[in-house]
């Protein structure tokens, strides 16, 4: 017996709007319920929806980065059905012209192993359409013996990105899933925070078991709403071994005979639940919606956002790995977003020590970004400060940790430049502050300071002074007398961790002024010195 799975995916992926589809109303995550709801996201009679320009923009965006054809003419249609939590009996989506199909997307698939270049070998994951639809509410169940809705998610634009079924395992809808959230984060199409329901990943999972010379097809399953990478994986791991101990119990159990279903995810149990038989497209009573106007994208436009998309992720992440042998770890930070990934570069190209500033980023910024709760680029702090506080640590003329007492100053007085964006169609706004913003009086360096002159009103500069650094690693000698015991003993890991706490207590001492290099030469000579003696 052979088997083979078939797996497809479809994506939601929540557009970074500030308001809804089709109605004025803001997106708010954990607002008290419903209170982010107008008559239009109500469904109330005599509402009128109208089209945000901003999401079919971050729509467009995201399909020319999947390798999509923009389609020159898409409409709206109604999508007829009853839930609680959809207030006007049908969801307005796209069915047979969506804005944008036939795509690829390439993803890593590292289960395959490596290829002879150590690299893992690509998959090219066929892109069927993306398309433009809103989201329902949400039925609230915990804590009372009734259901609830919730209507704030009512209205809220989200893009369907539906594949073909070219995924063949568990492993591949993991690195599909990183790699597409990696996408959409990096393009600024989405924030794709999966706890906020931001991007949730439905597979479509089947078989195909070959048995005697014959191929039989499972039923296929669509697992709804994962909203994690973890889930993804040990869903589809698990519903292959379920499919297959249910064609062996019974070789009836196939896709002609039983059609397709949808089935929950236990996350506590890991296991999935039959929910019911999945409907086909002619029950949904799909029709035109009367009340918007279809969309004709103007091809010149089009193709200015292909020109701004600029080099992706796993390309940027190639380049950076192989000419200046960043990790793939380091990567996940240096290509979190865009601006973050194209003020790295900046940096790099200005003639700094790429490794020095993959460490401060990796390390300095990256803490402080996130301590700010937003990222690299958003502390605000200028391309030119970046360069200078990695290049004074490169030249020895601060420490490292020096750099990192100066990067917080500089994060606390930063210069922002917010550009305001068009969010509705013909109005513009200018987006909410993160939540780094604002946590300074402005810059702490005059335009033609430079990060040295900080450092040095700081009292940060490493002293390169020989009979001043000697007069700390002396003292450092004299208040530390077991640390100097075990430099000199026999015990080969004690005697090869003291200078290292000694050369700690000269920063120490010297409030990280001495310069380390002058100062481990120090510390061995006087070691030396003193073994000489005895």
């Amino acid at each position: 017996m052979q088997i083979r799975p078939i797996i497809g995916m479809e994506i939601h992926v929540q557009l970074a709007t500030r308001t809804k589809l089709f109605c004025a109303c803001p997106l708010e995550f954990a607002a008290e319920p419903n209170s982010r709801v107008c008559p239009v996201c109500l469904g109330l009679p005599g509402s009128l929806p109208v089209m945000n320009r901003r999401a079919y923009e971050l729509a467009v965006r995201a399909a020319l980065a999947l390798g999509c054809k923009i389609a020159p003419f898409t409409k709206w249609d109604r999508k007829s059905y009853f839930y609680p939590d959809l207030p006007k009996n049908y969801q307005i989506s796209q069915y047979d012209l969506p804005l944008s199909f036939n795509g690829v997307f390439e993803v890593p698939t590292p289960a395959d192993g490596l290829d002879g270049g150590g690299k893992a070998p690509m998959r090219r994951i066929g892109i069927i359409r993306a398309h433009l639809e809103e989201d329902a509410g949400k039925n609230l169940h915990e804590g009372v013996d009734h259901s609830r809705v919730d209507l704030n998610r009512a209205g809220t634009p989200l893009l369907e990105i539906v594949t073909q079924p070219d995924l063949a395992s568990a492993d591949e809808c993991y690195a599909f899933a990183v790699e597409l959230q990696r996408l959409v984060k990096f393009l600024g199409v989405s924030e794709a925070n999966m706890q906020k329901g931001q991007m949730r990943f439905e597979p479509n999972v089947n078989l195909a078991i070959t048995h005697d010379g014959r191929e039989y097809r499972t039923p296929i399953s669509e697992i709804k709403n994962l909203n994690s990478f973890r889930s993804v994986r040990l869903a589809v791991e698990y519903e292959i071994k379920r499919q297959t101990a249910a064609w062996e119990a019974d070789h009836d159990y196939t896709l002609d005979k039983l059609g397709k279903m949808n089935f929950g995810w236990d996350d506590e149990r890991e296991v999935t639940e039959f929910q019911r038989g999945k409907e086909e497209s002619h029950d949904y009573r799909y029709f035109p919606d009367p009340d918007l106007v279809p969309v004709t994208p103007d091809a010149a436009w089009v193709e200015q956002v292909r020109g701004e998309i600029g080099e992706l992720p796993l390309a940027r992440q190639a380049r950076l790995i192989r000419d200046l042998g960043v990790t793939e770890k380091d990567c996940e930070v240096l290509l979190a977003d865009r601006k973050t990934a194209e003020l790295f570069d900046n940096v790099v190209t200005a003639g700094v020590d790429a490794r020095t500033v993959i460490k401060q980023f990796v390390g300095i910024w990256n803490n402080l970004a996130s301590a700010a709760g937003c990222t690299i680029a958003d502390l605000g702090v200028p391309p030119k400060h970046v360069a200078d506080l990695a290049r004074a640590v490169q030249e020895g003329a601060i420490s490292a940790s020096a750099a990192a007492n100066i990067a917080e100053k500089l994060a606390a007085h930063p210069r922002r430049a917010v550009d305001p964006s068009r969010d509705r169609e013909g109005a513009s706004s200018t987006p909410s502050p993160s939540k780094g913003e604002g946590r300074g009086e402005g810059q702490i360096l005059d335009t033609g300071s430079s990060v040295l002159d900080l450092a040095r009103d700081l009292g940060l500069l490493q002293v390169r002074d020989e009979s001043a650094t000697q007069a700390w690693v002396d003292e450092a000698f004299a208040k530390n007398p077991q640390a100097v015991a075990d430099a000199l003993g026999d015990n080969e890991r004690k005697a090869k961790a003291a200078p290292g706490f000694l050369r700690g207590q000269v920063m120490k001492l010297s409030g990280g002024k001495a310069d380390p290099k002058l100062t481990g030469d120090l510390i061995e000579r006087k070691i030396k010195g003193l073994k000489n003696n005895d």
